[in-house]
């Protein structure tokens, strides 16, 4: 596949399932204004579709929103709860590819993430980090990406102040997405 001039080095059309043993779906946000709190979510499907024609190729990605792990366990199960992702109401969060474009070896991909419900156009930067067979026979594609989201577009409003600190809030509105993803090439894709 070429975009724009510039090839990727062993690229290969077909479809894949991301393997969920070695990729991680992660955040980060900002914590009473001088530190981060990461988190992961341990539970998470999707199919990527590689094309010859950049401009074809999707991601669909699902998101178990109960599998979130901060490496607390009261603070994610605040994290569940109505005050956040409210995952009893809203079990998914969901990413959905609208177009790839590509910009001199740097890839951008639109698409509609949806959390608690909420639907909102995001941009993931994206990094092709290469295709390889692995040493069971398989073919393995490997990508990055992130973005920036502010969680109340998606309804994830609740903060607190921090006391003795003027217009000081616990949590940034500002959150970081990573997804590091390893996806298996289909049996029987021509690849």
């Amino acid at each position: 596949m070429t975009d724009g001039g510039v090839q990727i080095p062993g690229f290969i059309a077909g479809t894949w399932d991301i393997d969920p043993i070695h990729s991680e779906v992660a955040f980060t946000v900002g914590h009473l204004g001088v530190s981060k709190v990461h988190g992961r979510f341990e539970t998470y499907s999707g199919t990527i579709v590689t094309d010859d024609v950049l401009g074809r190729s999707t991601v669909n990605v699902t998101i178990d929103a109960a599998s979130v792990n901060t490496h607390f366990a009261i603070r994610d199960k605040q994290v569940r709860s109505a005050d956040f992702l409210d995952v009893a109401r809203f079990p998914n969060i969901t990413f959905t590819s609208s177009a790839v474009r590509g910009e001199q070896g740097h890839y951008l991909m639109d698409g509609e993430l949806t959390i608690r419900g909420n639907t909102r156009p995001v941009t993931l930067d994206v990094t092709v980090n290469g295709f390889s067979p692995d040493p069971s026979g398989a073919t393995r594609a490997l990508f990055s990406a992130t973005t920036k989201i502010d969680r109340t577009d998606f309804g994830v409003s609740f903060n607190a102040p921090i006391p003795g600190l003027d217009n000081a809030m616990l949590l940034s509105d500002e959150v970081i997405m990573t997804f590091d993803v390893e996806a298996v090439l289909r049996t029987g894709d021509p690849g």
